[in-house]
């Protein structure tokens, strides 16, 4: 079999205008990608999401942007209807996107738990669902997780548990598509250094964090970096195809099954 690259092929990345999914659209052009579709949920990432495009096009790769909550099916399906119309196929998807609750159980609303699970599970789900319908064969869908799916942990009841239903669409969804050469994947990275990792810890939670992992005495600040993880779906989406149907944890040893 040939090597697999990203030289012509089309991406639509959920979350892509900000923090990882940024830095995924912008490895993906330097690597030859000539479109992404960047998605965004609300106006308040519009203008970032206007920024990563601009340096895509700097790169020679064309972007647009497509707004929706994923939680909508019909979201969704406008996101790669568009791409596809646009483009005229789509090879890769990649859903960075999310919400983090952290709260102690008894304090768990019902509208904390639907927001997790919307934003977590139902559009992942619908994600997963539109890029088998619209793929190309031979492409590849990865999904950004959480390593809480290996932790044993309080207050974090609602978030992995919302993301640990994207381990089983992972596995249904690449024997299902795998006929068609179609690789799916999901990625656990560790306690990102990312704006959404800090919204919801305390200073002490943090240092904490920093110094979980087996490798944090290694690292500068003993997180996860958006570096660390970018080249990871870049692999799974070219050289790394075979791989399928698993949950790899990018954590420095954070956490582990």
């Amino acid at each position: 079999m040939s090597a697999r690259t990203l030289t012509g092929k089309v991406a639509v990345i959920a979350g892509g205008g900000k923090n990882l999914g940024a830095l995924i659209a912008r490895q993906f052009a330097e690597a030859g990608t000539r479109g992404i579709a960047l998605h965004y949920n609300s106006d308040a990432s519009k203008a970032e999401t206007e920024r990563t495009a601009a340096a895509l096009k700097t790169l020679g790769c064309e972007a647009i942007l497509v707004q929706g909550n994923l939680a909508e099916v019909e979201s969704n399906t406008r996101l790669f209807d568009t791409a596809q119309r646009h483009f005229g196929q789509i090879d890769v998807a990649v859903n960075t996107a999310g919400v983090v609750i952290k709260k102690p159980i008894l304090e768990v609303t019902e509208a904390d738990y639907d927001r997790s699970f919307d934003a977590n599970a139902k559009a992942a789900f619908f994600f997963i669902q539109q890029a088998g319908r619209t793929l190309a064969d031979g492409g590849s869908i990865v999904t950004i997780v959480s390593s809480l799916l290996a932790a044993y942990t309080p207050f974090y009841a609602v978030y992995p548990a919302s993301k640990a239903a994207v381990e089983h669409f992972t596995r249904a969804a690449s024997k299902e598509f795998g006929a068609r050469g179609i690789s799916v994947n999901a990625i656990g990275p560790g306690p990102m250094d990312t704006p959404f990792f800090y919204g919801q810890e305390t200073p002490e939670a943090v240092a904490y964090h920093s110094t979980a992992a087996a490798l944090s005495g290694y690292s500068k600040k003993g997180l996860t970096d958006i570096e660390d993880i970018a080249p990871i779906v870049r692999f799974l989406v070219t050289e790394g195809w075979w791989i399928t149907g698993q949950t790899i944890f990018a954590n420095g040893g954070y956490t582990t099954r």
